[in-house]
């Protein structure tokens, strides 16, 4: 794919962005910061070797390496002491937020099964975008052999978009496939 989502934002979505939205200044106009993709991992405290095949499988599909959230305090109904890993996330930005994207709306979405769209509702009111992923077998970089659990993840896409409705037309016209309900 030579026609990469950084030169599709500069070439075609700046310019709609800025005659949609009458901006006088094309540093107004919303872009990517950048994406982050966590994982919540209840059973790795008790079992180190959830945690060592999900960072492995999350370095995989993003490219990089995760780092390991840790418990703040301690919570006994849920056998947990403070300090005990609890989950994994990793912040993608520039070249490699753009690369997963480009993967993620071109390869990954089409793959789930009866995929109708994501929600359009899923944004926090600043422009930022949240949407949970159930498993990650939609990755084609993931063998169906390797995996020990179906586990799924949330991937944030935060932009400098100052409404819902600004966040939402940057992602639609990088090509997000928004429901229309």
């Amino acid at each position: 794919m030579t026609d990469s989502l950084k030169t599709l934002y500069k070439e075609k979505v700046v310019p709609q962005l800025i005659e949609q939205f009458q901006y006088e200044n094309p540093h107004q106009v919303p872009k990517l910061v950048k994406v982050t993709i966590n994982r919540g991992l209840g059973e790795a405290a008790q079992n180190a070797k959830a945690l060592e095949s999900s960072i492995n499988e999350v370095a995989i599909i993003t490219g990089q390496r995760p780092v390991v959230t840790r418990a703040k305090k301690a919570i006994a109904g849920f056998k947990l002491r403070k300090g005990m890993p609890v989950g994994i996330m990793v912040t993608l930005r520039s070249d490699r937020m753009y690369a997963f994207l480009n993967r993620f709306i071109n390869l990954s979405l089409p793959r789930i099964r009866d995929f109708r769209g994501i929600s359009p509702k899923s944004f926090d009111g600043r422009g930022n975008y949240t949407l949970g992923v159930r498993e990650q077998l939609i990755f084609p970089e993931v063998q169906y052999d390797s995996i020990d659990q179906i586990r799924g993840m949330d991937i944030s896409i935060i932009t400098t978009a100052n409404t819902d409705e600004e966040g939402r037309a940057l992602l639609k016209a990088l090509g997000m496939p928004f429901r229309d309900n």
